[in-house]
């Protein structure tokens, strides 16, 4: 049995570079068991397992790994999969995971959901005195640390950020576009934020009266990939 894995890349700039790579399978292709294994062997921070929504329905469920263990929210994989369910045809209003539903919203080319920020893992906020400071930072220097994620102001009044986040805890010494981070800093701050992450990404967020936060961002299909069932 061959098993399908469709590829986004989630937050790219705007010209469609970078971003985070997701990997996306279809759960009626795997047992349960096999998603911790299939996430190790393919090896991004994320991989997605679908169960899309019925003819006609507006709901999807999905289970969310790294390559260690199961996340119950994670911002790359709910904005990709979100983006890659409406280019096949099936948008929709609700993204069901562990943590509770998460609301999706399509605005032209930029895909958002909605999170609590209680959802996402208690991340570290390292603020550092400027953009530079965040760039001279190493992934040895977070080897024996909780989730931790750097950042610093580039333009406090427009909410502009630099930051980088790395996760060692989790198989992932430094990830590229993270989402739930972000939400977690937007949470902090009480602000929407535009944030550059990683080489160049670019997580959008909106902080909402109620406290809940809708993290955002372009999505670009990758290449799909086929591992032995």
């Amino acid at each position: 049995m061959t098993i399908r894995v469709d590829v986004v890349r989630v937050f790219t700039d705007d010209r469609g570079e970078h971003g985070n790579p997701l990997g996306i399978v279809l759960d009626d292709d795997v047992a349960a068991t096999d998603r911790q294994r299939i996430a190790a062997e393919l090896g991004y921070s994320e991989t997605i397992f679908v169960e899309p929504p019925r003819p006609g329905g507006t709901r999807a469920r999905a289970r969310i790994f790294t390559p260690t263990t199961e996340l119950p929210f994670a911002g790359h994989p709910t904005v990709g999969l979100s983006r890659w369910l409406g280019e096949r045809g099936t948008p929709i209003d609700i993204l069901e995971v562990p943590a509770g539903p998460v609301a999706v919203r399509y605005a032209d080319d930029v895909t958002w959901v909605c999170a609590r920020a209680e959802w996402a893992p208690p991340f570290v906020l390292d603020r550092r005195p400027s953009a530079d400071d965040v760039d001279r930072c190493s992934p040895d220097d977070y080897a024996g640390a909780a989730e931790s994620y750097v950042w610093a102001w580039t333009d406090e009044p427009a909410g502009a950020v630099r930051a980088r986040m790395f996760a060692p805890a989790f198989g992932i010494p430094e990830d590229e576009a993270t989402g739930a981070a972000a939400v977690r800093l937007t949470a902090h701050v009480g602000r929407d934020l535009d944030i550059i992450q990683g080489c160049g990404s670019r997580i959008r967020t909106a902080w909402l009266p109620d406290g809940r936060v809708e993290v955002g961002g372009r999505v670009a299909r990758g290449a799909s990939r086929a591992l032995a069932g």
